[in-house]
């Protein structure tokens, strides 16, 4: 297998891995999108935080490896049948994190009718795809604002419902398909549909290292890295186990976390202040300040950690201003600085 850049050796960009560590403590946050000049990292960080993920059990052999402890009636016959006597079988197995290429087919993504069964036995049965593969993970796509309208449509409908659907050829399918939603792309080689970026709950801008040192250290890693993977993470094996032991417990003390009154009322005061569409601002600050809490080992949420996450759960959902040149960045920064400091 191919050895995954160490999470914990990227020099910098602190906002997207902190973003991703984030959306991996609680999905429900949406995903993240990560806008950026070329070759800053972008996609390593995303196949560095898969290799961090620690397994997850599943029902063995189930195509869209569902959760044991999950509702019967929300996957195929056989397991349906397994988990109703109780007699399913479990494993351990990696998070999955699924590329969707730019190039894929309606079907390889929804999936499609088994021809070769079909043909030798005369049954229909349905071959999942890639939407069946990143349940209950990740589902990555690089460039994601160059990806085809109708792939946006489905990503869209699946996104919205947590099940895909799927009805053709005779088949009627519908499965569970909740995962994780991450894209990269430069906004200099085209926008992304607004329903679509509105989907993702953070969204982050990475840019090229501007000081000597970093450009140097990003180098000297990347390069020591390439001439023997192995050697580099197992030098770096230690930094991220503590990562990943941050993350699980993160997960299982989520729930215990507090949300004080008046930190939704922080929240609610800084999405009308930047006039923030829909209540999604909301709901992500809310979501993600308490992830942020549980990463830090804190019991309750703060006008702390709002402040240190609102650019990356609002700067997407600003209404465009021809009369103010400045950022997303710059006004979420000026609408803190006249809340907090008042």
């Amino acid at each position: 297998m191919r050895v995954a850049y160490p999470f914990s050796a990227i020099v910098g960009q602190d906002e997207m891995k902190l973003a991703l560590l984030i959306a991996a403590t609680d999905p429900s946050i949406g995903g993240v999108m990560v806008f950026g000049d070329r070759g800053t990292g972008k996609s390593t960080a995303v196949r560095a935080l898969a290799a961090l993920l620690p397994p997850m059990k599943a029902v063995k052999g189930c195509a869209f490896h569902c959760d044991p402890k999950a509702d019967a009636g929300r996957c195929h016959d056989d397991c349906q049948r397994d988990k109703q006597r109780g007699a399913a079988r479990t494993e351990w197995i990696a998070t999955p994190v699924v590329d969707l290429p730019l190039g894929a087919t309606e079907d390889r993504v929804v999936g499609a009718l088994d021809l070769e069964h079909a043909l030798t036995r005369g049954e229909k049965r349905f071959e999942p795809g890639l939407l069946a593969r990143a349940h209950r993970g990740f589902l990555y796509i690089d460039e994601v604002n160059l990806l085809e309208d109708h792939l946006v449509d489905l990503l869209l409908d699946v996104a919205a419902s947590g099940e895909n659907v799927v009805e053709r050829e005779g088949l009627s399918v519908r499965h569970p398909a909740r995962f994780v939603l991450i894209g990269s792309g430069n906004p200099e080689e085209g926008e992304l549909r607004p329903q679509l970026l509105d989907r993702f709950g953070l969204s982050v801008e990475v840019t090229t290292p501007t000081t000597l040192g970093d450009r140097v250290e990003v180098v000297r890693r990347r390069d020591t890295f390439d001439r023997d993977p192995k050697t580099f993470g197992a030098a770096w094996a230690g930094a991220d186990a503590e990562v990943r032991d941050q993350l699980l417990a993160a997960r299982a003390g989520l729930a215990a976390v507090e949300i004080p009154d008046s930190v939704l009322e922080t929240a609610s005061k800084l999405c009308m202040a930047i006039g923030a569409e829909g209540l999604r601002g909301e709901l992500t600050l809310m979501r993600a300040a308490r992830a942020l809490a549980a990463l830090n080992g804190e019991p309750a949420a703060s006008d702390r950690h709002i402040r240190d996450i609102a650019p990356m759960a609002l700067r997407h959902r600003l209404r465009r201003n021809p009369l103010d040149p400045s950022g997303s960045t710059a006004r979420i920064d000026r609408a803190m600085s006249d809340l907090f400091d008042a």
